[in-house]
């Protein structure tokens, strides 16, 4: 670090540099004394000086009484951000992580900011969070906060933006357009100032990433060149370098990924907004140059306001933005980031596969007659966990949905013994028994609804919030938080369950208002956060527990919830020719040893059927499902040649980064790739859904090396996989469709 005053004084700096070997960010006052970032790259690029005015304050933002300077949907130009004064900044070296922490005041509301920035070792991914404290005499009400601001970027001419669709049954759809198509140019001389235009978007409700996941991308067209409105197979303008750029441990690239307008060399910006709950980004022009602005929950999106009272204090939920010299290097510094920033825990290296009853199999409808063969046929397939999903509290004649919250077995469902003799079975057979649990609702005929105060669920206005026959929980009060904690410890240390699929499939907006709430948004986001530590705490109780992280699917795969679950669901999908898409995008929100992505054969498919279903799960955590009780031994042994395969390259999985031979895919393109590279060796699943019967995947990272390819699934070859040297390219055919194969390529030199 470097500094024209004494570090960690309180007197005015001029400029400083802090970050690591692959980071470095530059920072200096401007002539009115607020310090900006103005440079942010991988440390050893160069890059031309920002135009005047393009950097931004390190802080936005909003207060009632203290609005924005410039009026519009942008979340930059505030009044209390350009008033915030330089105090001191402090850096420090904390395990693998590099941190910064850099006080300002603003004298004109009294209000005090600390920005905390930080940045695992060797990775390009700066993560950033305020602490706003009350330091005036009288309250305030922020409406609006920034977590990371990042200015300078290059010009809007030259960029893409890229966001990711996130629907029940269709998640992780991204989507790339022109920024110019949301911003466009206006004469800035003519007019003397900027745009009131930006690229938006903003998650809201309990569902965090229902509609769009908490994330975007800005990348610099190569060479300048047209943009689609897409991700398609052959595409050739389609993001990523096609697994070309960027170390497979997660660091890596080489292009210049900082400030400055012009290059067109495709390097990318790629971020995520950890909160689970409303957030908000959006993108534009500043000095023409682009911009971006990461906040949490907004007054505007999401009725959040934050009453400070004088000395109270307020922490933003983080985001995180990885740089890369391409979108592919980008994911795969942002995959490296998500693994150090996450929870440790047994799972996330031992990566076992889960046997889940419910998907085309059980529907719900659990009971002892029904499972043990399940169990066996699971068991003799090579599962090492089974969960047994919803149903199996359900003694309610009118059905469980609107029933729910006590959490104990049905009675009916397991007479002989109760679930307790299921779960010893599963024990028996040799894997860990698991059970599904949807701990924050209490339907409205439960008996919990009427022995728990009005104050354990979320209300409004005095009244208690009732969504799709439901009631929900408020984890801030401790009635809800300790009949939970009575739920899980009974489940987990009485029964011995070992896996929780902790789903929850109802979202409340704009949130709950308490008596202690200033707005529902606030109460959304400080339940959000309670639900999270009550997690930890149960993870801290029982370390071997796994909990798989479920909302509908992926509704809830935000970064806040990854960093502290073992799992995550990627899709409620039922139709194995819908998955691909998902699968093979899953590695943009998760990392691939933590996507449980769903396999269901069925003893009426086609071997080339059961080889297509069990593919889709091989690059990701395999959730087996189907009726495998009732399978010819023949298909029963595609299952466990499937398993084995898995079982046999799972320890690459942990380690691994993705990238994206095709490009990321379209929801319906015929050829469907992901890539994931691991030292010396790349994966490579390829699904065809129809189109021609052969493909070529550019792979250019393995240019001028010895490269051996081997299908590893199906074992029974339903095509070819050829590498083509002078091209370095893989040659893949399938005469019939659908069909999916696992290559592995290996170098010599690996």
């Amino acid at each position: 670090m470097t500094d024209q005053a004494e570090h960690g004084s309180r007197t005015a700096f001029t400029a400083f540099t802090w970050g690591h070997a692959a980071l470095t960010a530059e920072f200096a006052t401007d002539p009115a004394g607020t310090p900006r970032m103005t440079r942010l790259a991988p440390a050893g690029t160069t890059a031309p000086p920002p135009p005047p005015g393009a950097p931004l304050p390190l802080v936005e933002i909003t207060a009632l009484g203290h609005g924005a300077g410039w009026s519009g949907q942008r979340f930059t130009d505030t009044a209390p951000g350009s008033r915030l004064r330089y105090r001191s900044h402090t850096a420090e070296r904390d395990g693998a992580w590099h941190r910064l922490r850099i006080d300002l005041h603003d004298p004109g509301s009294g209000l005090s900011a600390e920005v905390r920035l930080s940045s695992p070792d060797g990775v390009s991914v700066l993560r950033g969070e305020v602490l706003l404290r009350n330091d005036g005499a009288r309250p305030l009400v922020v409406q609006s906060v920034s977590s990371l601001l990042i200015g300078a970027l290059p010009s809007p001419d030259v960029l893409d933006v890229h966001e990711a669709r996130n629907d029940w049954l269709a998640e992780c759809r991204w989507h790339r357009e022109p920024l110019r198509a949301s911003v466009p140019g206006i004469n800035r001389g003519a007019h003397e100032h900027d745009s009131r235009a930006c690229h938006f978007l903003a998650g809201q409700g309990s569902w965090p990433s229902a509609g769009h996941l908490p994330m975007g991308a800005l990348t610099e067209r190569l060479g300048r060149g047209g943009a689609g409105d897409g991700y398609r197979n052959g595409d050739r303008h389609a993001p990523g370098d096609r697994c070309g750029a960027g170390g497979a441990n997660g660091h890596g690239g080489g292009h210049e990924a900082g400030n400055g307008v012009g290059g067109g060399t495709g390097r990318a910006w790629l971020w995520q907004i950890e909160s689970p709950a409303g957030w908000r980004w959006d993108t534009g022009e500043r000095a023409g140059a682009a911009y971006l602005a990461l906040n949490g929950p907004t007054d505007a999106e999401h009725q959040w306001r934050e009453r400070l009272a004088p000395g109270e204090e307020f922490t933003t939920v983080p985001a995180a933005l990885a740089l890369g010299a391409s979108l592919d290097d980008a994911f795969a510094q942002l995959t490296a980031y998500r693994r150090a920033l996450r929870r440790p825990h047994p799972d996330h290296t031992a990566l076992p596969v889960v046997f889940n009853d419910y998907m085309n199999t059980l529907m719900g409808d659990p009971t002892t007659e029904r499972l043990l063969p399940l169990i066996d046929a699971a068991a003799e397939a090579g599962a090492e966990y089974f969960c047994i999903d919803s149903g199996w509290y359900d003694d309610d004649t009118r059905g469980w949905w609107d029933s729910v919250g006590a959490w104990l077995p049905s009675a009916r469902r397991f007479p002989d013994g109760g679930i307790e003799a299921v779960l010893a079975h599963i024990r028996a057979r040799g894997m860990v028994p698991g059970l599904w649990l949807e701990p924050e609702v209490v339907g409205v005929r439960s008996p919990v609804a009427a022995t728990l105060p009005d104050g354990a669920f979320f209300t409004r206005d005095g009244v208690r919030i009732t969504e799709h026959g439901r009631h929900q929980l408020d984890l801030r009060h401790p009635a809800a938080r300790a009949h939970l904690d009575t739920t899980v410890d009974r489940i987990v240390g009485e029964w011995g369950v070992g896996y929780l699929k902790l789903d929850y499939n109802i979202t409340v907006s704009p949130g709950p208002q308490g008596p202690e709430d200033t707005s529902p948004g606030g109460g959304l986001l400080g339940h959000a956060r309670a639900y999270l530590d009550w997690l930890s705490a149960v993870l801290d109780r029982h370390p071997a527990l796994v909990v798989e992280n479920c909302a509908s699917g992926g509704m809830r795969m935000d970064g806040a919830s990854l960093a502290v679950a073992q799992l995550q669901s990627t899709s409620d999908q039922q139709d194995p020719l819908y998955y691909p898409p998902i699968a093979a995008s899953a590695p943009t929100a998760v990392p691939p040893e933590q996507g449980a992505v769903w396999a269901y054969p069925q003893p009426e498919f086609s071997a080339a059927e059961t080889s297509f279903t069990l593919g889709a799960a091989l690059l990701g955590r395999v959730h087996l499902s189907g009726h495998l009780d009732r399978m010819t031994p023949d298909r029963l042994r595609l299952v466990q040649d499937a398993l084995a395969t898995y079982k046999a390259i799972r320890h690459d999985l942990r380690v691994a980064v993705p990238c994206w031979p095709l490009g990321l895919p379209g929801w319906t393109d015929p050829w469907v790739a992901l890539g994931l590279r691991a030292g010396g060796t790349t994966y490579v699943s390829v699904w065809r859904r129809g189109g021609p019967s052969d493909r070529t995947l550019p792979l250019p990272h393995l240019a001028g090396r010895e490269v051996r390819a081997e299908i590893l699934h199906p074992s029974a070859q339903h095509g070819t996989a050829r590498w083509r040297a002078d091209r370095a390219e893989l040659a893949v055919a399938l005469p019939s469709a659908p069909a999916c194969v696992l290559v592995r390529l290996t170098t010599a030199d690996g």
